[in-house]
Order: structure tokens, then sequence, then C-alpha cells
């Protein structure tokens, strides 16, 4: 097989096929908050607006690390960024702007999709694209509706769609923050049960159009590829042999069964952050449309805790108050697409 480096990934030539390959990921931020209280919102429980002194400087330092490791995220396979992140844990819109203008990613010109949602906190979703790879077509934030016994609305993240043209083919992704495990896994579930609902609802109405349509279906779920939410209701599967129209494919199952993490809690790993795809991603046999290649998680030994109590955890940016000058506390996952087509004889 011959490898050539084109500019924006690998061509791969064999048997007169070429491969364009890309990366698309998603990441969360660890309070990516800025500086300024917004009365509007809770912020001020945020880590950076706890702090009494260099909340600039932390501001800074924080917006670079966060670049850092996006630049970096599928590099050493595609030779360059991902050309779609989903990220978490943004408190807006300027905070992404930072982000994308900083050294690191600001050659990259990505565009920037955002939505303000009620969440208590004032911590949204948000996907960024590279504009020379993906033009967007509609984007809409779906609100996740909850309730206490009590009959009080729980306000949480919006679950945002965007469907566009990735290279010319049209795709959609959402991004999803599902609700913590505050209070306890199983008292929490019925939570993350409704996030997961919804996220089907929204696929089922994309595919009523055109069961043909490629979705990824992406973020920081809260919960393991295993548990009811994912595997169950948002009808997952851990196969592509198994794998039924309509169904999703979750390439991160097998990874978490073989003790694969993205964050840990109390020695425990779990794999909450996911990217799962529709069927469509895996037909093999359609040489000019992208499909899925490979899945994995970027843990690169920088981003993880070389010694102390949490050694061998991701190595989180705020910790009992104070700033370490770390990452996240989730390490980033990704999956690369890759289109092949045929080459001139």
């Amino acid at each position: 097989m011959l490898m050539v480096y084109c500019g924006f990934g690998f061509l791969y030539a064999q048997n007169k096929h070429k491969f364009k390959i890309h990366t698309v990921a998603f990441y969360n931020l660890e309070n990516l908050f800025d500086t300024i209280n917004d009365p509007k919102k809770y912020d001020e429980a945020s880590p950076i607006m706890e702090m009494k002194f260099n909340r600039g400087k932390v501001y800074k330092n924080k917006i670079a690390n966060m670049a850092k490791v996006i630049s970096e995220i599928g590099a050493s396979k595609v030779k360059n960024t991902p050309v779609i992140i989903g990220v978490a844990e943004v408190e807006n819109k300027d905070v992404l702007e930072d982000l994308v203008l900083s050294p690191f990613l600001r050659d990259k010109k990505y565009g920037i999709i955002h939505f303000d949602s009620p969440d208590k906190r004032g911590i949204d979703v948000a996907l960024l694209y590279q504009k020379e790879w993906f033009s967007p077509i509609k984007s809409v934030s779906k609100e996740l509706r909850l309730f206490s016994d009590s009959g009080n609305r729980i306000y949480t993240r919006d679950q945002l769609v965007v469907s566009g043209l990735l290279d010319g083919e049209e795709m959609v992704f959402i991004i999803n923050h599902w609700p913590s495990r505050r209070g306890g896994e199983a008292k929490s579930k019925s939570k993350r049960n409704a996030a997961a609902r919804l996220n089907r609802n929204i696929i089922d109405s994309i595919q009523a159009k055109n069961p043909y349509t490629k979705i990824i279906t992406m973020g920081d779920f809260n919960d393991n590829p295993t548990n009811e939410s994912v595997k169950d209701i948002l009808k997952t599967s851990k196969t592509v042999q198994s794998l039924k129209m309509g169904e999703m494919y979750n390439p991160m199952y097998n990874m978490y069964k073989e003790g694969y993490g993205s964050n840990a809690h109390r020695d425990t790993w779990s794999l909450f952050d996911q990217i799962i795809l529709s069927k469509p991603f895996l037909n093999k046999e359609n040489y000019r449309s992208y499909r899925y290649y490979k899945a994995g998680i970027f843990s690169e030994a920088y981003l993880i805790n070389s010694e102390g109590r949490y050694k061998g955890y991701p190595f989180r940016s705020f910790n009992r108050g104070t700033y370490t000058g770390g990452y996240s506390d989730h390490f980033p996952v990704y999956v690369y697409l890759i289109k092949s087509f045929k080459q001139a004889n």
C-alpha cells in the first residue's frame, strides 16, 4: 500500500483507489468559563469565578491548554485537527471564540454553532467545524424538559442538532451532555433515560424522512455504553454484523468492556464520552461516500496525572478550588471517517 500526505489528511493508494481521512471528535472541556459574572446565570459557582486571584492568567492558560489538545486529536494519523468537534461544559460563545482564535487553532478557521441552554449553571454544548470542509445547512437546539417529583422544573442542557455538508456529503451531528449522576446513579437514572428518549426521537424524525441519512450522535452521556439509556433506549449495537436499519453502531462498547475509559472516579473507569454512528456509515461498498473507519480515546501522557492521589486519572484543570495547570477531567474521543475514490488510469 502506498500512503501519500496531501495537506489535509493521508491519501492511501491501493488497487487504483485513494482514501481521504477526516477526524470527528468530542471533548468535555471541564468548566470553560470566562472571568465575567453573568447575572442571568449561576456562573459564580464555576471554579474560575471562585478563585480570588489571577483569574485572567488562569483563563488564558485554560484556553491555550484546551486548544492544544484539540489541535492534536487525530493529528498523528490525519495531519489535521478535527474537521468536526463537539464540545461540552462551555459557558458561552465568547469562550468558544477565544478558543478557536488561539494560536493552536487560528489557521484552521473554525466556525462555531452554539445556543444558550437553560442549564442552571449556564453550561452549554457546541459544535466547531472547519469552514473549508463543512458547510452547515440547519442548526437547532432541542430542549430536554425534566421535572422533579414535586413538579419543579429541572434545568439542564439542550441537545444540539446540526445538519450540513461534509466535503459535499450530507450528514447530521447531535451534541449531547446528559444529566449527571449527582445524588447517585440509580436516583438520577430517569433523567438520563429521558435524555436518551429525546435523542432517539430526534434520530427517528430524521430517519423517517430519509432512513439513509448519516447521523452521528456524540457527547458526555454520563452513562456507559452498557447502560439502559445508551444500549436500549438509544438502540445501539456493539457489532456491525448485528446492526439493524434504524439502529446505531457504538464503537465504544467493546472499548469499555475491555477496560478503557474517558473519565475516572473512585478508582473506577467510565466511558461516558462516546461517538455513535448510524448504519449508513458502515457501508463499505460506496467508494464515493464517507464511512466509519476507526474510533479511539485520545489519552496522551501529558493528559494523565503522573503522581499523587489521582495518579493515572485524567489531569484535570481544577481541583478543590485551585487551578492545577491541567486540562480536563475527561479524555477526548474521536472517530476517523474515510472516503475512497478510484484513481484515473
